[in-house]
Formats: structure tokens, sequence, C-alpha cells
């Protein structure tokens, strides 16, 4: 086997500095498990507009700017790089400095501050120059390598925002020579229909990546450009768990990406899965004040005792008819609350951190809560997250309905005290996810001792019914309501077989899915892509 000295990673996302999803927790951990080897790890980040590199300790790199060819299908174009850098822990950080970057205050999508400045770039939108963005991010992060001398042994790729850096290696001049003994491993961490970054516009995708026709034509999926299908036919390929790699070259589930695994497959591409690690020190309510929590319990040596006071003091915060007036007041201001909660700490809270959309499956959770399960069993709920705004308003209006007057709570918006809160004030965390490539949401539950009841698909197979969680198979709601059901009567009938549940969710992270065990597999990859396997 080749040894790996030298990995740069390639994100949109990295914890801390730039998130906007499960992405930043994966590509953190990762590489600082790298570090941890004694491997030699780079990353490379745009730096966006809300991200102040001077007040995070960032220098900039001198005498290293240059300009960037970012040609229109009908004009040619150059656009200027410079870049600033820091070491993390180990981890060698560069951020590239660009007006293209520069002027975005969200990672993927345009913000609230956006469309002050512009009535055009409405919030939530994504960027209308994505493609360009992700081009640039690409080009100007190899061009710095090639500046710098670097000769990374693997460049790992992470979604399809750095999905055409494989092909550009290998067939763009200068770069080709200088990367000719680096190899590429591109890791989706979400591959369904929206997930790609694929262009339509084919002599634009031609012009600003300035690949040849040949590769431009032999990477279309359902007539676009489509980079990830253009990445995996340079390198290895993963997926971030291996029933959802399964799943979507060996299942009709695939329909959802448009049919990319099957497109992999017919071209004899296998895709890896490795199922995502946690940093459990993130996460760990032993020191319950650094992650915001109101109290500290050791759940990791198997000590629950004080979670019930993390309970109750969420249910103190969501319990009070003044909780919205609260909320303006404190350090939630930024999340809209509708409706509250009894303080009853007697009966079981289900919780829901989450992205309020379809994938995530929280129109089944809205139409099971319609229903009589409030008037049938005795439990509260509270949901924080945003998405798309008719299933907002589907759980605000479910909220009101009588039946869940004084047991549903519903939290617009994001905080990560408030949701650290969450898990660990829960005693069951509710994930009915339609498709979902790994989860770390079920992870961090499990840590702070919140038994997730999960919908099986895709990573969360994890998740073993009546082991280590719940769990239910359809998409119907009923399936739910049974689960939940099923939740409440473990809670007053058999508070044992919870704790069992607690302990051995603990156990099987630790065995499992740190990042100090994952990054093995990862290790494996890299050799194998680094020999041409």
């Amino acid at each position: 086997m080749e040894k790996i000295k030298r990995v740069l990673c390639l994100s949109r996302e990295y914890g801390g500095l730039a998130g906007a999803g499960g992405v930043k927790d994966v590509v953190k951990g990762l590489c600082h498990a790298l570090c941890k080897k004694g491997i030699e790890t780079y990353l490379v980040l745009p730096r966006y507009g809300f991200l102040d590199p001077e007040a995070f300790g960032f220098s900039r790199v001198k005498d290293i700017t240059f300009k960037v060819d970012m040609n229109y299908a009908h004009e040619e174009r150059l656009e200027e790089v410079g870049f600033w850098q820091k070491d993390i822990e180990g981890l060698k950080v560069f951020l590239i400095e660009s007006e293209r970057f520069s002027e975005k205050m969200g990672i993927y999508t345009y913000t609230s501050r956006d469309e002050e400045l512009d009535p055009n770039k409405k919030r939530g939108v994504g960027h209308i120059d994505y493609f360009a963005m992700n081009c640039l991010h690409q080009k100007a992060a190899l061009g710095l390598f090639l500046a710098l001398g670097i000769k990374p042994d693997i460049i790992h790729c992470h979604d399809g925002h750095t999905g055409i850096t494989p092909a550009f290696i290998r067939e763009m001049d200068g770069f080709r020579q200088f990367f000719l003994k680096t190899s590429t491993l591109l890791t989706i961490h979400n591959a369904g229909v929206g997930y790609h970054q694929e262009v339509s516009d084919l002599p634009f995708a031609k012009a600003n990546t300035n690949l040849p026709w040949r590769v431009i034509y032999h990477a279309l999926l359902n007539g676009a450009f489509d980079p990830l299908l253009v990445g995996a036919s340079y390198g290895l390929v993963n997926t971030v768990s291996e029933h959802y790699a399964r799943e979507l070259q060996e299942t009709e589930l695939d329909a959802l990406t448009g049919w990319l695994g099957h497109a992999l497959k017919d071209r004899g591409i296998r895709l890896f899965g490795i199922t995502n690690g946690i940093d459990v020190d993130e996460y760990n309510p032993e020191h319950g004040e650094k992650i915001g929590l109101t109290c500290s319990f050791s759940s990791l040596k198997g000590d629950f005792r004080e979670k019930v006071n993390c309970k109750k003091a969420l249910l103190r915060l969501l319990s009070s008819g003044d909780a919205a007036i609260e909320f303006m007041a404190g350090p939630f201001k930024d999340v809209k609350v509708s409706g509250s909660l009894e303080y009853r700490p007697d009966f079981p809270l289900f919780t829901v951190v989450s992205r309020l959309t379809e994938q995530k499956g929280m129109d089944i959770l809205a139409r099971a809560l319609e229903g009589n399960l409030g008037q049938e069993a005795s439990f509260n709920i509270a949901i924080l997250g945003n998405g798309k705004e008719d299933i907002e308003n589907h759980l605000k209006w479910v909220c009101e309905l009588p039946q869940n007057k004084g047991r549903m709570c519903v939290l617009l918006g994001y905080n990560r005290e408030l949701a650290n809160r969450m898990f660990a004030g829960g005693d069951f965390f509710i994930i009915p996810s339609r498709y979902e490539p790994c989860g770390l949401t079920d992870f961090i539950a499990q840590i702070m001792g919140n038994i997730p009841i999960v919908r099986q698909t895709g990573g969360l197979y994890k998740v073993e019914d009546g082991k280590n969680g719940l769990v239910f198979k359809g998409e119907d709601p009923k399936e739910l309501e049974a689960s939940m059901m099923r939740a409440v009567s473990l809670f007053f009938e058999s508070p044992s077989t919870i704790k069992h549940m607690q302990r051995e969710a603990i156990r099987i992270i630790l065995e499992r899915y740190t990042w100090d065990r994952v990054v093995d597999r990862y290790l494996e990859l890299y050799e194998r892509s680094l020999e041409g396997k």
C-alpha cells in the first residue's frame, strides 16, 4: 500500500468558519483526524462576505495573487484572487479572497442582507452564479498549490461544488503536469436532485471550465453537465454511508438523484460507502456550559441522572405563555416561536432539530400531528428549524389545533446553543427522513441521551430498532404515530428499557463511529486511489 503523506481537502464548508449543514462537521472532523494521524492536511475555502478573516486570526498570504480564467460563452474573462492562511490545530487552512465570494453573505443562498442590498436577490434562493463560484474555488485552489509548489498525494473533493477538480488535474495543461502523481477522492454528501451543481447551458459549462468538449459530453446526466458524474470518471467516489451507496445503485430510490447512481453503475464505476464519524467532544454534555447547556451529565460514562434537569430547563423556556416575548429579548432573538408547552417533566418530550423539507420528512411529521395523537397520548413536542415556507406554515397551523394546544412548540430559525438544549432536553428525537445519506443528528441526540425515532433509510440504518433507537419503515404518518405511541409507552412503563438503549447507543458510537476509527476507512480509499484501483 502507498503511504499517504499529504492531503488537500476542497469544501465549501468547515465547522466554526462557514457552515450550512452536516458537511461542515464532516470536513472538520475528518481533517483533524487526518492531522492526528500525522498526515499533512490542507483545506481551501472561499472567503465569504460574512467571514472576517482577521477576526478569526487569519493572515494574508504575501506575494501570491493571480488571475483565473473564468470565461463566459461569448466573453473571455479573468478574475483576480488572493489568499488568507491560518493553522488550526495542525490543519493548514486557506481562504480564497475574490470579489465573487466576498459579495456573498450566505454559503449557498442569498440572505436577508443580500435582499436588502439588492431586491432581486431573494432570501433563500440559490446564488445565480453558483457554477462560476464552484469553478473559481477549484481553479484558485489548484493554482495556489501550484504557486506554493506543494503536491498533495490526494485531493479530497466534497460534493458537486468541488466535483470537477479530478477532471481539471487530468485535462488542463499546467495542472496535468504538476498534479501528475496526485489522485482524487470525491465524496458525495447528498446525491439528491438539486445537490449536483449541474448546469444545462453546455456552451457556458465549456467556457467556464475550459474542459474539452469530449469531457463535457461524457458527463451529461439528463442533458446537463454534472460535476458528480465528471468527478467520478477520473477518480474514486464514495458516499457517506454503506446503505445509501447501495440504495443509489441497487434500488428505485435512485430516482431521487436523477438516476446518478445507476449512471455510475452503467459506466462500471463503483460507489463506495463510508458512514460518517462524529466528534464526541463537540457534543459531550459532561461540560454542558461549553455547548450552551444549563446543566451537565456524563452520558459517555453511562450516567444520565442529571439529564432531567436539562429537560426541565428546556420546558421552562418553552412553557411560558410569554415564550415568544422571552425569545425576542434573549439570546435566541432570531428564532420565531409558535405555541408553547405545558411544564410537564413527567411527560415524554419529543424534540426535532432539522431542515423543514420533504427530504427530512417534516410533512410526514406534520400530518402525524394533525390527527388524534395528541388526544390519545400524553407528551410534549418541540421542533426547531427552518426550510420550505409551506412546511413551516403547515407546522404552525398544526401547532394551533385544539388537541396540540400547550403540547407543541414550533421554533422557526436556528441557533446552535438552542439546538444543543433541544438535543439534551428531549427524551425522543424524531428523524422521519424520506432519504438520508448518513445523518448526524441521530448521533448527536444519542450522545445526549435522546433516543432517536427514525425512518429506516440510508445512513439511518445504523439505528437498530429496540437496541439504540426506534425504527419505522414507510412514509405513512400512521407508522410514525405508532412509533411515537410506542415511545410514550416505554417512557411510562419501561424506563429500564430506555436506560439500556441510551447506554447501548453510546457504546456503539464509541466502538464504531468516532473519527479516529472512521478516518482509517478513508485512508484505505486514499491508498486505493493512489494505487490506481
